[in-house]
């Protein structure tokens, strides 16, 4: 199976003084993408924490940055979960005309809210995940 794939355009407000897409604003659009994966799977972020009780806070992460980004570039980030009995680790691949522009990961860990400690995934959110792990 792939990854959830989604296009960021890069704006003008997106770059540095040299027109090149700044890390911080990567970063945004990083999150921005597994927020519409969780979203796509029927887990919205926001809806967790309120609605189920837990959350999948982030603990680690890790890009290299291979090629850069400029204002008007149509980026196509990948994003593919891998999922573990406490926690999910998001791969990330990001490609301009073919070329990858940056790669790397987020960890996250189930958690119950308000600091309570890691939880199992449920199986409900494990099984809506299916459609983009590699896992078998």
């Amino acid at each position: 199976m792939s990854g959830f794939t989604r296009t960021w355009e890069v704006r003008f407000s997106d770059t540095d003084p040299f027109g090149i897409a700044h890390y911080p604003r990567i970063v945004d659009a990083v999150h921005e993408t597994s927020d519409m994966l969780m979203e796509d799977i029927g887990f919205p972020f926001w809806e967790l924490a309120h609605e189920d009780g837990y959350g999948l806070p982030l603990v680690q992460m890790d890009f290299e940055f291979e090629a850069p980004m400029n204002a008007g570039d149509k980026v196509e980030i990948e994003i593919t979960p891998s999922l573990g009995t406490k926690g999910v680790r998001f791969d990330y691949e990001a490609r301009c005309d073919g070329q990858v522009t940056f790669s790397g990961y987020e960890q996250r860990v189930c958690a119950n809210h308000g600091g309570k400690g890691a939880i199992e995934i449920p199986d409900d959110l494990r099984e809506a995940f299916a459609e983009y792990t590699d896992d078998d």
